[in-house]
């Protein structure tokens, strides 16, 4: 029975397409709106530190970032530049 199967794919598979019947359609050509990969790139100016977390918050960035397809390291950072931005626009006095 797998024999016959193998010979109705090879069938198949050899049979030509006629592109020929596809009704033609018009086409637009849009400007590319995408960025360069270098554009891509953060421009990020890091430094490495050392920091203890709780268990608790630690795993609470994984399992958010683990949803969100997103380095836990990189959620944490983007909450700490967030948190610094905003108190750097609102000083109090």
């Amino acid at each position: 029975m797998e024999q016959n199967t193998g010979l109705k794919v090879r069938e198949f598979m050899s049979k030509r397409i006629k592109y020929n019947d596809v009704a033609t359609v018009e086409v637009t050509i849009v400007k590319d709106f995408l960025p360069h990969p270098r554009e891509l790139l953060l421009k990020d100016d890091s430094v490495k530190v050392t920091i203890s977390l709780s268990k608790e918050s630690v795993e609470f960035f994984k399992s958010e970032a683990a949803s969100a397809h997103v380095p836990y390291q990189k959620m944490i950072r983007m909450l700490l530049d967030k948190y610094t931005k905003h108190y750097k626009e609102n000083k109090r006095a």
